[in-house]
């Protein structure tokens, strides 16, 4: 009998890599920076200072609108308690008063007295100027130049590289069919090999 199928069957193929454990060491580096830093010379002078403050001597002469307003009312208040003095004396000497005493004529003659006292001579204006005095300064700095170093220095040192099992699979198993058989045509008289029966022999 004619064998009709052929089957193939292609085993599983692959590739085995093996890495052995090992060792490295890599070599210590060093790096040096050399950098300049240039000097420099600073000088600084001031010169002599003279300060004027002239306020105060001529507020004495022409004084602001505050400090007239302030010193009016230094006055105001001065004449206040002048006249509330006055009055207190008035009414102890009412006070005091005896029957038939003309009291009336020794108040108005109190009031109308003349003023008394020492009067002084001043001159004007009366507060002095005042007068400050700052010194003069001269101040040298000087730098040198500088070199810098910058040194940097990698040790070496040893690393530990594990083994490894590499598996590659190059290629997968399969089966192959395959049909050897002639074509089967349907109806038989179909096919150009066909030869018909005779049914009469």
């Amino acid at each position: 009998m004619e064998q009709v199928l052929s089957i193939t069957t292609i085993p599983v193929q692959y590739e085995l890599k093996v890495n052995n454990a090992r060792l490295e060491y890599s070599n210590s580096t060093a790096q040096i920076e050399i950098s300049r830093s240039e000097g420099q010379l600073l000088m600084k002078s001031r010169p002599v200072k003279l300060n004027l403050d002239t306020f105060e001597a001529r507020s004495s002469l022409k004084p602001t609108v505050a400090q007239s307003v302030k010193q009016a009312a230094g006055r105001g208040k001065t004449a206040a308690y002048n006249l509330t003095a006055a009055y207190a004396q008035e009414g102890q000497i009412l006070l005091k008063a005896k029957l038939g005493e003309d009291v009336l004529n020794q108040i108005f003659q109190q009031r109308c007295q003349q003023p008394a006292g020492d009067f002084q001579l001043d001159f004007l204006p009366d507060a002095p100027v005042d007068i400050t005095y700052q010194e003069g300064e001269l101040t040298i700095q000087y730098q040198m130049d500088k070199l810098n170093f910058d040194f940097r220095k990698n040790e070496g040192h040893i690393q530990f590289i594990p083994g490894s099992v590499e598996l590659l699979i190059t290629q997968h198993p399969d089966i192959k069919i395959e049909y050897m058989g002639s074509p089967l045509y349907v109806p038989p008289s179909a096919s150009p090999d066909y030869e018909p029966i005779d049914l009469r022999a």
